[in-house]
């Protein structure tokens, strides 16, 4: 055997940083520390009642066993109803594939989309596992600043620079995870007709406070969207995602999820489709408190000095710019001293203007789990 087995793009990974906080935090919570938990991105509402006991008649009834490889009919039925009456576009089952929460359909899209050599544009700053993911697919990333004056929207005149010859797909995320911003449609618009691959990651929507949240598929019939239950629907832990696909990638796709993940869970699935049928009102009343958090922690970061130029109007976060407080050392690290806040500053991926993220420009602070 070689001295190192290991492959050099698995090597090569880097690790998905508030995770790491999170497991940290949790060696510390068994220790008998005292966490104040604000490192991943997740409501700290309880799921929706109906959820939960629709997932508990499921497990009585014995749906414990595999299903169809992209989910059942049943829950793939609900989501393109839901696509129909939110947006108003056509989705047929066969194009959608359910998922173990978001990140393997992210994994999946990017393994059947690029070639070794092939780029992907990218938000810059963005939801850290994006680039990790796409170099994993022997893809580059491209990055498109997004600036704070303008609320950290995706300029399409700035994008279309970036799109090359080797350009394959553009990754748009909105409402926005780390900055809360939520593109307009006439934005989205213009960027779904770019030419590369858009990619719309939508787990955010259900969480706009002003203006309107639009579904890329509004522009672009053969746009990529992906998409889940874990933030609207307070599901972070049961796993449960979907991305929907042009006609081109569902026969790719079919064969990597029948090789990959089999089916998902049964009894997850029944609970998607409660979700969707019966937990919008439990949703509705989870956004409204969210936005009641947004303007405490908003007007409060400003009071300790912190800019923000343009507020976030999705998500649960707020990217704030703290050059005026100095460059700190990384504060990154927790202390246990007299408890600990398991907190992401400078988390995010990609740069805070033209720097790279760190404790000194930027704080994200998540108002899902306060």
């Amino acid at each position: 055997m070689r001295d190192d087995p290991v492959a050099s793009h698995a090597r090569a990974i880097s690790p998905f940083l508030a995770m790491e906080v999170l497991n940290r935090a949790v060696a510390m919570d068994a220790a008998g520390d005292r966490v104040i938990h604000m490192e991943v991105g997740e409501p700290d509402f309880p799921t929706p009642p109906a959820v939960v006991e629709a997932a508990q008649r499921a497990l009585k009834d014995g749906r414990t066993r595999y299903t169809h490889s992209q989910g059942t009919l049943e829950l793939r039925e609900a989501i393109c109803r839901h696509h129909a009456a939110r947006y108003g576009v056509h989705v047929t089952p066969d194009r959608v594939f359910v998922t173990a929460g978001s990140s393997p359909a992210i994994w999946m899209v990017f393994s059947a989309l690029l070639e070794p050599g092939d780029q992907v544009i990218l938000p810059d700053p963005h939801y850290a596992c994006y680039p990790n993911v796409v170099r994993f697919c022997r893809g580059e990333p491209v990055f498109v600043g997004v600036a704070e004056e303008r609320g950290f929207r995706l300029d399409p005149d700035a994008v279309r620079q970036r799109c090359g010859p080797r350009a394959k797909a553009l990754l748009v995320n909105s409402p926005a995870n780390p900055t809360g911003a939520v593109l307009p449609g006439e934005t989205l618009g213009r960027l779904a007709h770019l030419g590369p691959v858009v990619v719309s990651d939508e787990i955010y929507h259900g969480l706009t406070y002003e203006g309107e949240e639009h579904s890329v598929l509004e522009y672009n019939p053969d746009a990529v969207v992906l998409n889940g239950f874990s933030k609207a629907f307070a599901m972070t832990g049961w796993r449960l995602g979907y991305a929907i696909v042009p006609e081109v990638l569902v026969r790719p796709l079919q064969k990597m999820a029948q090789n990959f993940f089999v089916s998902p869970n049964d009894f997850v699935q029944a609970a998607g489709v409660a979700a969707l049928r019966e937990a919008r009102p439990d949703a509705e009343r989870m956004r409204e408190v969210f936005a009641g958090r947004r303007r405490v922690i908003v007007d409060g970061l400003r009071r300790l000095g912190f800019g923000i130029a343009v507020e976030p109007t999705g998500a649960f976060y707020v990217l704030a710019n703290a050059r005026r407080l100095g460059h700190d050392a990384d504060r990154r690290r927790l202390d246990g001293d007299a408890g600990a806040r398991a907190c992401r500053r400078g988390t995010c991926g990609g740069r805070f203007g033209e720097r790279r993220c760190d404790p000194g420009q930027a704080c994200i602070a998540p108002f899902g789990n306060p």
